[in-house]
């Protein structure tokens, strides 16, 4: 093929908003599945370093259209997001191209199979989506505009997914940035604590059967280029259910971690290439324990933790995120000397009670000055104290209400809690099986519970932890006393009556508490909810917004009452171990 000015990847080249637009590429897979690909160049000639996105959202699905409510709180609310840019080709949790490519990258947007323009057989995070991933880094490194050097980036699916496919190694992938991106399939994301999450099934049927490939006429069209989104085809409701799997029906049928989970968590040993990989203090639930998981585990010598609040797609749209991740790319991908080797390993925006942030830096998570702190629950006073009750005592609650609340004394000076959380309890149920939920609660000097921005949900508490008793066996080797990891491999007895000590990971925080503040923490039975919110809805998810987002554990199937019903009893004292162990930091200001 002859490449001249007017075309380029076999494509006619279109100038628009100072760059040169190369729409709907055909990228072929190893078995001849064609996907397609948009690709943003800058104005003039020349090969770039190419930062690549692959997922399911649809490359010509706006994020105006798309997601209206995301987009208009972040607009509204930060306008530096909208600002030096048309904003035209705007899309869901990816880069903004007119911010990049003036520099000086290329800008690669890929459907994955059997989404938006490519056709295909949809199966989320899977050995042929990741091989899938791993073709169009190494086809976009061979394209007369790159230069050979590719990173990818993304939010959520699209930084998941760059575990996965780092850990094959692609020959010409030199960087990654995993932004608000879970690790652990089982862990972070479809069973917490070894409860079903039910968001994967409502996510399906809200964000990618929507855009699936071949419901053409029936589907959006590009807003610039008038095409239709979803392909040329327009198939039938029958045809459309035969060409993607039930994903919320394959969640279900894997209860433990099994060949279907390991396929969709990465080798760690096997991630070597530079990461920046950024949580969300708001995150509990898919935005959060997974970048901290990742950073620890990942085998790349050179490796970036940043921990951050608010929504979870704004901070990396906004100038904040943005100019973090182009001095990452512009040291790691075009080698510059710009400051970037010398930054210390993690970046905290250190969240307040009013929720505003302040910057920290540190070599080390959790952060090394922590002094692990327990707090002793007294089943009597319903209090959390520093000493253990004097005498044995035990609380009863209905197994699967709200659950009970226990709160410190007003702390004497500012505390600063950021890390990871744990609870030592010991707790026996009347029933065949009981579920945990842990929330930690920050209450102000006058007494009021102050809920947080979150990642999805608007109010979130300061976090929370998730265990089903019959998971309770402890991964020995992962495990440490203030980040319990379980092995879910299979359910342990559980005997009406028993006594269990069990120990639960709450996932991290970060929280300053001014003098007169107090925490609470609840043990319940099934997910939190604040019940002084108004109705709180966003378009693009089924369920009101009451604290938890859309990371709800209420599947009938996975928590049937005849199963979970009935009473749990907290037991404590007399060397009965029951608290919550947390990570203070000494404040230094």
């Amino acid at each position: 093929m002859t490449v001249t000015a007017q075309e380029l990847s076999g494509v006619p080249v279109d100038h628009r908003d100072g760059m040169r637009i190369l729409w709907d590429v055909p990228v072929t897979m190893d078995d001849g599945n064609v996907l397609r690909a948009d690709v943003f160049l800058p104005a003039a000639d020349g090969a770039y370093p190419t930062l690549l996105s692959y997922g399911p959202y649809a490359k010509g699905l706006a994020f105006q259209e798309g997601y209206p409510s995301a987009w208009e709180t972040m607009a509204t609310q930060h306008p530096d997001v909208v600002e030096g840019s048309t904003n035209a080709y705007q899309n869901w949790e990816v880069v903004d191209p007119e911010k990049w490519t003036v520099h000086g990258y290329a800008i690669v947007r890929v459907d994955s199979r059997g989404c938006g323009r490519s056709p295909g057989f949809v199966d989320h995070f899977s050995r042929r989506e990741t091989q899938d991933f791993h073709d169009c880094i190494e086809w976009a490194a061979a394209e007369p505009w790159s230069d050979g050097n590719v990173g990818l980036s993304g939010v959520s699916y699209f930084g998941m997914n760059q575990w996965l496919v780092a850990a094959t190694q692609p020959p010409h992938l030199r960087a990654i940035c995993v932004w608000e991106g879970a690790s652990d399939f089982y862990r972070d994301a479809s069973h917490h604590g070894g409860i079903l999450s039910t968001f994967w099934q409502h996510w399906y049927d809200k964000q990618v059967k929507s855009v699936q490939y071949g419901l053409g006429e029936r589907g959006p069209r590009h807003p610039v280029t008038g095409q239709l989104v979803c392909g040329d085809e327009t198939l039938s409701d029958e045809e459309l259910a035969a060409n993607r799997i039930d994903f919320g029906a394959e969640v279900r049928a894997h209860p433990f971690i099994d060949d279907y989970h390991r396929d969709r968590t990465p080798d760690w040993d096997r991630i070597t290439v530079p990461l920046l990989t950024a949580g969300n203090w708001g995150g509990q639930g898919l935005h959060l324990r997974g970048n901290v998981e990742g950073f620890l585990q990942a085998g790349s010598e050179q490796k970036w933790l940043e921990m951050h609040g608010l929504e979870h797609w704004t901070t990396y749209y906004m100038d904040y995120g943005r100019e973090i991740q182009l001095q990452f790319f512009d040291h790691v991908l075009k080698g510059r000397d710009n400051g970037w080797a010398g930054r210390p390993a993690v970046q905290l925006q250190v969240r307040h009670l009013d929720d505003t942030y302040e910057e920290r830096w540190e070599e080390a998570w959790p952060v090394p000055a922590t002094r692990w702190t327990d707090l002793h629950l007294d089943l009597t006073a319903r209090s959390l104290a520093a000493e253990p009750a004097a005498e044995p005592g035990s609380l009863s609650y209905d197994a699967m209400s709200a659950g009970v609340a226990f709160r410190t004394e007003p702390f004497a000076e500012a505390t600063e809690l950021t890390g990871p959380v744990a609870a030592e309890l010991r707790v026996s149920t009347t029933a065949a099986d009981a579920d945990l939920f842990l929330t930690l609660r920050a209450i102000d000097p006058d007494g009021n519970h102050r809920s947080f921005v979150g990642a999805v949900d608007p109010h979130i508490p300061a976090t929370q932890g998730w265990l089903r008793l019959s998971h309770r066996e402890l991964d020995p080797e992962r495990s440490t006393p203030y980040r319990p990891v379980h092995s879910h491999t299979a359910a342990a007895d559980v005997v009406p009556g028993t006594t269990y000590d069990v120990q639960v990971e709450l996932w991290p925080t970060s929280l300053v508490l001014p003098a007169g503040s107090r925490l609470e923490l609840i043990v319940g039975g099934r997910d939190y909810a604040d019940t002084s919110l108004p109705p709180i809805t966003m378009s693009n998810f089924k369920n009101q917004m009451t604290g938890c987002g859309p990371f709800l554990h209420d599947d009938p199937e996975d928590r049937p009452e005849s199963r979970f019903g009935g009473t749990v009893t907290l037991h404590a004292g007399a060397g009965s171990a029951c608290l919550l162990r947390l990570p203070v930091v000494p404040r230094t200001t």
